[in-house]
């Protein structure tokens, strides 16, 4: 039976550690890519990436009690799984303020590996690299313009949805996945 959490829905870092601390501390779901995940996350943590979480949040939430404390970059990925959690009817869901850039800025530890680069760094390549392109183009092209539009029209959608089909798409690619990240693999994490 999963009692009702005391502790606030958004959590700053001083809060978590010392909730980590405590005799009663939470799980820690890092929601974001396998590459940033393997490039630095706070000790403990497990990785359960956004599309993995999206796709299987039933499976997820069966074997999820008591309290769960979602991280990720900057806190976008972390609200969006705790609206995708307590829509499966998961209670106890917190999100951690300003994620792993204010856990790390705090001074706090972080278990790094090789370094990748993060998802949003990825997206204003492919974007800024094909609006590029489309200018270039577009001088011997002129239709070759709109694919830049497209783009700006995209990036200006990802801002008001505060969500990025691009940066879903480059989550798939075999640089920002790893083998232990599939369903079973979280699920057999989760149960230990």
């Amino acid at each position: 039976m999963t009692t009702v959490s005391t502790m606030p829905a958004r959590l700053d870092v001083a809060t978590l550690r010392e909730w980590l601390d405590s005799a009663d501390s939470p799980r820690l779901l890092d929601v974001r890519t396998p590459a940033e995940f393997g490039t630095a996350h706070i000790p403990g943590s497990y990785n359960v990436p956004l599309d993995l979480l999206k796709e299987h949040r039933e499976e997820l939430r069966r074997h999820l009690e008591d309290d769960v404390v979602l991280v990720c970059r900057s806190g976008n990925r972390a609200g969006q799984a705790e609206s995708l959690l307590a829509a499966a009817g998961l209670p106890n869901l917190h999100v951690l303020d300003g994620g792993v850039l204010a856990w790390e800025k705090a001074g706090a530890p972080l278990r790094r590996g090789a370094e990748k680069w993060a998802l949003e760094r990825q997206v204003r390549l492919v974007a800024g690299g094909i609006v590029a392109t489309g200018v270039v183009t577009s001088v011997v092209f002129p239709p070759a313009k709109w694919v830049a539009g497209a783009i700006g029209a995209g990036l200006v959608g990802a801002a008001l949805t505060d969500s990025c089909l691009m940066g879903q798409l480059l989550s798939k690619l075999p640089y920002n996945r790893d083998a232990s990240c599939d369903l079973q693999s979280v699920l057999r994490e989760l149960e230990d």
